[in-house]
């Protein structure tokens, strides 16, 4: 049983509407960093991703982490992580950048569930090559990969709405791990398919829900961070599909309040 989901946004990232919605304004939005938090019967206190946290914004840090924080000029809110969270057993993760992980290290006793292909990937990477994709091997713990349950290993299950393949994260079907491909290598929702209605946390596969609900996803700039442009293009059709199906949509950025 899953009880007390919630999406606290650690922080704020203020950027032109036009950068992350086609024909979108000039003005400046404050997008949100959202991570997930819940209880689980069997896996206790669980997250999903840790938002940012003062590991990026501040103290010792290498300097590419230094300008990454510069650029983005990030403001924590009082619900940034660690910040008095409960003990954490479980997080599950929806792929590697900063925004995503800065406070993986706060967890040294929490069980991990992600792509273990998109792990290895980055880790192989080198410096230059996890920094240009928003990686830094910093905020990563030095046991992650020990630690992580790949996704590939738990139950295949076909997720309802047209979502297609998933992985019963828990085994109960109350939380599916769904492809999201486009964002990064090994981005993943999870669909809390038995909540009314089904909530996907979709994590990066657009900045604005309103871009997938009008097929608004931004271009150039923000396309070219993409891994894959004409994956992500198939994720928001389906995502929409999804929405229109009756399901609810969760992103990680989107600035509108999630109640």
């Amino acid at each position: 049983m899953i009880t007390g989901l919630s999406f606290p946004n650690s922080a704020a990232v203020r950027v032109p509407e036009r950068l992350v919605l086609s024909g979108g304004r000039w003005t400046r939005i404050d997008l949100a960093v959202r991570y997930g938090r819940f209880d689980h019967t069997r896996a206790g206190a669980c997250l999903i991703d840790t938002g940012y946290c003062a590991r990026v914004t501040r103290g010792a840090r290498s300097l590419p982490l230094a300008l990454y924080a510069g650029i983005l000029r990030p403001k924590l809110t009082a619900a940034a992580l660690p910040g008095g969270s409960p003990h954490v057993q479980t997080i599950l993760l929806t792929h590697l950048h900063a925004d995503h992980v800065s406070a993986l290290k706060d967890y040294p006793q929490a069980r991990l569930i992600g792509d273990a292909g998109a792990l290895d990937h980055f880790l192989r990477a080198g410096p230059f090559g996890r920094t240009r994709h928003g990686v830094f091997r910093e905020l990563l713990p030095d046991d992650l990969r020990a630690r992580l349950t790949p996704l590939d290993s738990l139950p295949s299950v076909a997720a309802p709405f047209g979502l297609g393949p998933a992985r019963d994260v828990f085994g109960d079907g109350e939380v599916l791990a769904v492809p999201l491909p486009g964002h990064m290598r090994g981005h993943t929702g999870y669909l809390f398919a038995r909540q009314t209605p089904a909530i996907l946390y979709a994590g990066d596969a657009d900045w604005l829900a309103q871009a997938i609900y009008e097929a608004r996803s931004p271009g150039a700039p923000a396309r070219w961070i993409l891994d894959n442009p004409v994956a992500a293009r198939e994720t928001a059709a389906r995502l929409n599909v999804f929405a229109t199906s009756g399901g609810r949509i969760v992103l990680c950025h989107d600035p509108e309040p999630v109640t």
